[in-house]
Order: structure tokens, then sequence, then C-alpha cells
């Protein structure tokens, strides 16, 4: 036992040594440097989790940072995938997606996505509490797969790009603003009919 210890300290070192870092655990190269971040469940695992990998890879995440991260929705779906010969339940998919935003200036909306995992653990009905066991491990290797790809996708987005979008969603904004002004003009400056006028 101490052998295949000492075995396995060994061959850590040297993959260490080599450059070699498990996946999701390197920096990122983050074009934003900056960003606040926000979402439903505030202190929840993915929230916390996430901030922690920004903070680590030089992103300041404070409130009131010119651009917000929102984490609108996380949910988990669970199917059958197979059964047994007895038609109870023997193999569970896992199904997580999460929605997030980037809102700018004014909190307009200046991009959103989902994102989804998916996974399968086995359901033995002879010893449950090893299923839960089993089904919690995967869920954390789910979340610590949805942070991931997010972060990837965080990691391409430049305030350059930024920058154009806000100014797109404030065009926007402004057009539907005075689209909505003038027709309340109209609607103010059409005679009223009196309610006893019987009409014409």
């Amino acid at each position: 036992m101490m052998k295949r210890n000492l075995l396995v300290i060994g061959l850590s070192a040297l993959l260490g040594a080599c450059g070699f870092q498990l996946r999701g655990t390197g920096e990122v190269d983050f074009a934003l440097k900056e960003l606040d971040l926000s979402a439903r469940n505030a202190y929840g695992d993915t929230t916390q989790q996430l901030r922690d990998v920004l903070e680590s890879n030089g992103v300041k995440v404070y409130p009131g940072a010119p651009y917000r991260l929102v984490l609108s929705n996380e949910s988990e779906q669970r199917r059958t995938a197979s059964y047994t010969s007895s038609a109870r339940s023997a193999e569970n998919e896992l199904t997580t997606t999460l929605d997030y935003e980037i809102r700018g200036t004014q909190n307009l909306l200046l991009m959103s996505n989902q994102l989804e995992v998916q996974s399968f653990y086995s359901q033995d009905s002879n010893n449950l509490i090893g299923s839960d066991e089993e089904a919690r491990q995967l869920r954390q290797e789910m979340r610590r797969e949805l942070i991931q790809q997010l972060v990837q996708r965080l990691r391409l987005v430049t305030p350059e790009q930024l920058e154009q979008l806000q100014r797109t969603a404030e065009a926007k904004a402004k057009a539907e603003a005075e689209a909505l002004e003038a027709a309340r003009q109209r609607a103010a400056a059409q005679p009223q009919q009196s309610p006893l006028q019987p009409a014409p």
C-alpha cells in the first residue's frame, strides 16, 4: 500500500513538472477584467464556485461593474433511461441546464444563452444509499462541467464586443420608446366620443 501511494505521489509530481494539469484547473485568460455576478440563488454552489473561478483567474467580481453576468435559471431533469427485467428503474439520465445573460448599462440585455450537461447513473434498488451517493457525486461533476463550459464562453467575450452590443441595445430601446411615444400621441390626438352621444 505504501509503495502504491508513493507511486501515485511520484507520478503526480512528474506530471506537474511537465506542465500537465487536470481539465478545468488551469488558468484561463479573460479579456473581461471586471464583472458583476448575480443569480436567483446567490449563495448556491454554482454561483459560489463560478465566482471563485473568475476571481482566481484575475477577474474582479463586484456590484457596480460595467457588465453583469446573470445566472437566470438552473434546472435539473431526471428520466429513466433503462429498466431491469422486473421493470424497476436501472439507469437514470440526469440533464442539467443553466441559462445565463450578460447585461450592460440600464440593465439592457446584451447576450443570452443556455448550457446543458447530460450524464447517467445506475439505480440499485438493493442499495439506495449507494445510488443516492453516486447521484450526488454526479451532480457535483455536472456542475463543474457547466461552470467550465461557461468559463470557456466568457473567455471569448471582449469589452469591445460588449460595447458594440450595448450601442445596439441602446439604439433599439430608443427606437422602441420613440415608437411607443408616437403611438401615445396619435391616440391622444384622436377626438374622444362622448358616451352619451349616439354613434353616427
